[in-house]
């Protein structure tokens, strides 16, 4: 025994890499068999696998230029980070954005910006935006909601996010007076912070779940009476990153507390059917929508990304035959985020945004619908000159995900499925999470809002405008291709929006059903 504890003791440090090295050789000729690539090259074929799972940081940080990357490229998520910050977010010397690259957006400036009087909201407070129209008021709902902000969280679980991120995420939209979507994780406690809440919910109708798997409306009425500040109800029909497939959330980020605010087990992938049981058809899903809104007396929408228009023509005709239907309609673009899907849905399945919703929008507006239904767009709208163009194509509202994201710490890492987010907003691991501060991150996602509605205000006034709501279709241009490189949005997309009713900033303020804290 001592002559061996002499030989190991006497052996060099680089005797010892050698050691290893042959040990892996050995096991990566002999005894693996699942990868060719180590089996014929052992040792050096390792480094090929190492430097492919670090490829997409090296890329993001060495590789791609400015505009380069997607979903987001680096000038787009600087912003965000300036923005969130309170940081010089301004860019010197010109745009370094080709400007005649397809559907670069311009907006149409007035000779003379609208000027703002003394007493105006705006001149008090130069991030006052809320949305133009009221959530409800033509189904006369007993309680009608205006969102005090254009600009708002959208549709994101508690579970798929983690819970100081859920909690920075309510607390920011209380400071900036906008509105939280829970996703269809169901209301957790993070919800719970102060802010305005659309209540979301999917076909596993988790927070509202009967013991069959099936929709509770007694749960729903426990619901909204215990939690006043759930101020809308939103169902979800599909969404952009994966239509027509129900929802994903690997077994790895179940926790127990999800488990409980979800109704389920853990140590199992949740998988939502991709159909409701509440509702197999059009006319039922309006009766259902109709039965929530008597229940609970709040404004309800759906959610959807757009494809095929059959059924919806289906809607608009019910919707004008009885007077009932939705009181707003989410419009989600495939080119959306999500945490968890397969990438035949993410990267194919949906129409984008301004395809998707421009066809939307034409067929309510031809039935004589469009000024009864609040429109929220989302799908990387995040932006005030996206904004904008959202706007003028009918829009009232937009809903942002990965933005909201960002604001509050997401480096695009693009790990979301895997419970590994290194920024701890998408994750169930407690250490990761600690990184993130409630109280800091909070007021990023504010002041991430307040900037971007004080830009949009800033873009609305160069227009000759007082709201986005006054937007046209003929204030947008769009390129289209190498012939007619810029087209007004009215003759790209063939319609005219609908005017919106709109009197004053003033008018807004006063208004008795704005939400936030104004």
């Amino acid at each position: 025994m001592d002559i061996i504890l002499d030989f190991l003791t006497n052996i060099s440090w680089w005797g010892w890499i050698l050691i290893v090295l042959a040990g892996v050789a050995i096991r990566d000729i002999f005894f693996q068999k699942a990868h060719t690539i180590s089996h014929n090259y052992p040792i050096v074929g390792h480094l090929r696998y190492w430097l492919e799972s670090i490829g997409p940081e090296m890329r993001q940080y060495f590789v791609a230029n400015n505009r380069e990357e997607l979903p987001f490229n680096r000038i787009e998520r600087g912003w965000i980070y300036a923005s969130a910050k309170k940081e010089n977010n301004y860019e010197g010397f010109g745009t370094d954005r080709d400007i005649y690259a397809h559907q670069h957006i311009f907006v149409n400036n007035a000779m003379m910006p609208y000027k703002i009087a003394d007493n105006h909201p705006n001149k008090i407070d130069k991030t006052f935006l809320p949305c133009a129209k009221v959530m409800g008021e033509f189904n006369k709902r007993k309680r009608p909601y205006r969102p005090a902000s254009v600009i708002n969280v959208s549709a994101m679980s508690f579970g798929s996010l983690s819970a100081k991120a859920v909690e920075s995420l309510n607390k920011g939209v209380k400071i900036a007076c906008a509105y939280h979507n829970t996703g269809e994780g169901g209301l957790s406690p993070y919800h719970s912070h102060g802010g305005d809440v659309v209540f979301h919910f999917g076909t596993g109708y988790f927070g509202v779940r009967a013991d069959d798997g099936g929709f509770s409306m007694e749960k729903m009425v426990k619901l909204v009476n215990d939690n006043p500040f759930i101020k809308a109800i939103e169902v979800k029909l599909s969404q952009g990153a994966k239509p027509g497939k129900g929802g994903v959330l690997p077994a790895a980020k179940i926790t127990k507390e999800i488990a409980k605010i979800r109704g389920v087990e853990v140590g199992k992938d949740v998988l939502s059917p991709p159909n409701h049981k509440a509702f197999s058809n059009v006319p039922e899903m309006v009766d259902f929508i109709e039965k929530i809104a008597e229940a609970t007396g709040l404004p309800v929408g759906i959610k959807a990304a757009i494809g095929k228009l059959e059924q919806w023509e289906e809607l608009a005709d019910i919707m004008k035959k009885t007077g009932k239907g939705p009181d707003f309609i989410t419009v989600d673009g495939g080119e959306g985020g999500t945490g968890a899907a397969p990438p035949s849905f993410a990267d194919h399945v949906s129409l984008p945004w301004v395809y998707g919703f421009s066809d939307l929008y034409c067929l309510f507006k031809d039935k004589g619908l469009s000024e009864r239904i609040v429109f929220i767009g989302s799908g990387k709208l995040g932006f005030p000159a996206k904004a904008a163009m959202a706007f003028a194509m009918g829009a009232d509202c937009i809903n942002v995900a990965r933005e909201a994201m960002m604001s509050i710490g997401c480096i695009q890492s693009q790990v979301c499925h895997t419970n590994r987010c290194p920024s701890g907003v998408a994750t169930q691991s407690k250490w990761l999470q600690n990184g993130i501060d409630p109280t800091l991150k909070s007021e990023r996602l504010a002041q991430y809002f307040k900037t971007f509605r004080k830009e949009f205000i800033e873009i609305t006034h160069a227009a000759g405008y007082e709201h986005p709501c006054q937007f046209k279709m003929s204030d947008i241009e769009i390129n289209v291709d190498d012939h007619n490189l810029s087209k007004e949005l009215s003759r790209t997309y063939m319609y005219n929006k609908t005017p919106v009713p709109f009197t004053s900033m003033q008018t807004l303020k006063d208004c008795s059903y704005l939400g936030g804290v104004y």
